[in-house]
């Protein structure tokens, strides 16, 4: 098995990363692991999780069966499926999808531990698996030599088969990822 799948009907993208980072640490998957979230729009929408181990990984079947057999998780391996039937579907959804490289919103993936502090988009190519920047808001296309603020959060998605990072400028030469870490939720200040 070289790809899965869970869901675990997670109602925010926070929640979902939380899971991500459960999973890793849980089934001690290894270095080269891609771990992306996916809304899944069937049903109430929420987040689910897909996983692409890297070749040559030790098989982690026996340890996903355990893990969904302790949580109300649904599980998506291929043509395999776990857990109940909404949650097995939306998993099914999201290891596809990962599976196509047509979505999915990176969370762990090749070099996301470099990616702290600011970089250049020479070291960002260098250092991890993203393969595209798109500006968002018209801007120019950074310059290798241009810097990111990451601010210690960036989440690439996959599009027509490419690890793409959507940033915004910030100033010239100085761009940020356009997701903001820990975004405040719509009406908080109405409370």
């Amino acid at each position: 098995m070289s790809s899965f799948a869970v869901d675990a009907g997670s109602s925010s993208l926070g929640e979902a990363d939380h899971l991500v980072h459960d999973l890793v640490a849980g089934l001690g998957l290894p270095e080269g692991t891609v771990a992306c979230t996916h809304l899944i729009r069937t049903g109430t929408a929420h987040v689910a999780v897909s996983v692409r181990l890297p070749p040559g990984a030790p098989a982690v079947e026996e340890r996903l069966t355990t893990f969904a057999r302790t949580r109300p998780v649904g599980v998506a391996t291929g043509t395999r499926r776990l857990g109940p039937a909404h949650l097995a579907d939306g998993a099914a959804v999201a290891e596809a999808q990962h599976t196509a490289r047509q979505a999915g919103r990176a969370v762990i993936y090749p070099g996301v531990a470099a990616l702290t502090g600011t970089v250049s988009f020479e070291e960002l190519f260098a250092v991890s698996a993203i393969t595209r920047v798109a500006v968002i808001g018209g801007a120019d296309q950074p310059g290798r030599q241009d810097r990111l603020l990451t601010r210690d959060h960036v989440r690439p998605e996959w599009h027509d088969g490419d690890l793409t990072l959507a940033v915004t400028a910030v100033e010239r030469g100085l761009y940020a990822p356009f997701e903001v870490p820990n975004p405040t939720p719509c009406c908080a200040d109405h409370a």
